[in-house]
């Protein structure tokens, strides 16, 4: 290690002084997050600017920063599986009857379906109000080797799998192995399994009320225990922000991103108009959609720089329930399946975006109804099972092009400006995540409308 990584290194640890010091001052949760991205940011363009974009110096700094960020990922994703389990276990055994749980999933997933519609669509009228093209994409070697692979990967990953398949997917045949979280529909099979086991105990009250009490007793203990841990990852969210966001900004390509300027600004600009639009739906329904904007703030910050559905649920649920007022079950299910189905930015806009894009280079007219129409439903339904992390736009883009009957290797191309456009996607996926919980909630008669209008209420519902 030379002595400038050791220099970087410092910097780090001083910032992260930094952010100790205003949570002993009793800063607040908001406004540390928001200093830890901004100053994420700073640092982050100092080191690309003083060393340059791959310079072995950034490598070996991000490969130590990687330990705070990518750390507090990983402590994310190890409570994901226990938090979402538990969860909806006490959930389901506190409603009276079987059939709230019904309306309550099918609410929520009809929700997130249709938004994903809705996104595709506005990927469609961004990709043609931008005039974009294949053919205005041109691919250096790290690019087409990219196509290339994606071309394999889709015809061993994909091409070979039916969508009564990808359906059956979901369903968990080995519950232990999904815990690992294995499979990209791992979360989507825990919830499955935990919507069983909480049925079951609702059976069980009825036949052996004692058992049942048991059983629940053990399940409540388990959840206080869970949602303390949840408490004590929450508090490290400053740090991972600050992390994230400097190895992001010290890693990206801005020369991609300049050299493919036209797809990015039409993917912002997509991605800007259905976040509106999902503001505007919260607004439809009665609420305030600054207030609600202000209340998920930390959460799409975290998003946007972890650029991780699924290791955003932690942070979902706790807002939703104590920032929001979104009913407990309503939020534990909402995040849960918001991760891995329906995701308006990966699974709607930016497979659309490629569709539109590609389909003119083999003889199709993108803006046809007979293009139109099988799109939008097929990245409606495809959208089930995309898993909640990085790279699962590339997934969903694989299974809408090739069910077009369109080449692939597009999304390959894209590589040097990937990750940027995916920190706004992922954000979009979880706010749509939120919002589907938000109406759901309201919906159903479960929403609390005096812990939303709390102004305090964001502070106490980080619980830090």
């Amino acid at each position: 290690m030379n002595w400038m990584v050791i220099l970087n290194i410092i910097a780090l640890l001083a910032i992260i002084g930094l952010l100790i010091t205003m949570q002993r001052k009793h800063v607040s949760f908001t406004k540390r997050v928001f200093t830890g991205l901004g100053l994420g940011i700073v640092l982050g363009a100092v080191l690309q600017w003083i060393y340059g974009s791959g310079s072995e110096t950034l490598v070996e700094t991000t490969g130590w920063y990687n330990i705070v960020g990518r750390g507090y990922i990983s402590f994310l994703m190890m409570i994901v599986v226990p938090l979402v389990m538990v969860s909806i276990i006490q959930a389901i055994t506190n409603l009276e009857k079987t059939a709230q749980l019904g309306k309550m999933a099918g609410w929520i997933i009809g929700i997130l379906i249709a938004t994903t519609m809705v996104a595709a669509l506005i990927g469609v009228g961004a990709a043609t109000l931008f005039d974009l093209n294949a053919e205005q994409i041109t691919a250096g070697e790290a690019e087409q080797a990219r196509a290339e692979s994606l071309e394999e990967r889709y015809s061993t990953s994909v091409e070979n799998v039916s969508t009564p398949q990808r359906i059956l997917n979901f369903i968990p045949s080995n519950i232990f192995l999904d815990m690992t979280g294995a499979r990209s529909t791992s979360v989507i099979a825990v919830v499955i399994f935990s919507i069983f086991v909480g049925i079951a105990v609702i059976g069980l009250r009825r036949k052996n009320p004692e058992q049942a009490e048991t059983f629940t007793k053990m399940v409540n203990a388990v959840y206080g225990v869970v949602m303390r841990i949840v408490t004590l990852v929450l508090r490290l969210t400053p740090y991972g922000i600050l992390a994230l966001m400097a190895n992001t900004v010290a890693s990206t390509d801005f020369a991609g991103i300049l050299e493919l300027g036209k797809f990015v600004l039409a993917s912002y600009v997509a991605l800007g108009v259905m976040f509106i639009i999902q503001l505007i739906l919260v607004g439809v329904f009665g609420l305030n959609p600054m207030t609600y904007l202000r209340k998920v703030i930390p959460v799409l910050s975290f998003a946007f720089t972890s650029r991780s559905s699924a290791g955003t649920i932690p942070l979902n649920i706790s807002a939703q329930k104590n920032a929001v007022g979104v009913e407990e079950g309503v939020a534990n299910m909402s995040a849960s399946f918001g991760a891995t189905m329906g995701q308006n930015g990966c699974a709607g806009i930016y497979p659309a975006m490629l569709a539109v894009m590609i389909a003119p280079s083999v003889g199709i007219d993108p803006l046809t109804w007979e293009f139109l129409v099988p799109l939008v439903l097929i990245i409606g339904f495809s959208s089930f099972g995309i898993a909640g992390v990085g790279g699962g736009a590339t997934f969903a883009a694989l299974i809408v092009l090739s069910s077009m009957g369109l080449p692939v290797g597009l999304a390959g191309l894209l590589i040097s400006i990937e990750a940027f456009i995916d920190m706004g996607r992922t954000a979009l996926n979880v706010n749509g995540a939120m919002v589907s919980g938000t109406l759901t909630s309201r919906i159903l008669g479960t929403f609390n409308s005096k812990i939303f209008n709390d102004k305090t209420a964001i502070e106490e519902g980080s619980s830090i």
